[in-house]
């Protein structure tokens, strides 16, 4: 019997980027570790932060909320394996 793979989204992304892998060009490396929010998404976040807090999200903002929360798994899923390939590119 095989062993079933977590499915969560989290999970599938770890394996897809691979974080601890270290082979991305030194390129390539630098120019995701530049990849930020803007200051209008990050204001935007705060603001939903906040209200979050303080039990008031709607049902939009929450699912608004929870896309940012994806984009910024995916961010640092791919920040990690760009910090690990320049750490191996410097060795």
């Amino acid at each position: 019997m095989s062993a079933m793979l977590e499915s969560s989204e989290a999970a599938i992304l770890d394996r897809v980027f691979q974080p601890d892998a270290g082979n991305w060009p030194k390129a390539a490396a630098e120019a995701i570790l530049s990849i930020n929010f803007g200051k209008t998404d990050l204001d935007r976040m705060m603001s939903l932060l906040e209200k979050a807090k303080a039990g008031e999200l709607s049902t939009l903002e929450a699912e608004m909320l929870e896309n940012y929360r994806h984009v910024g798994k995916l961010l640092e899923l791919m920040k990690s394996r760009a910090r690990r390939s320049l750490l191996t590119s410097a060795a």
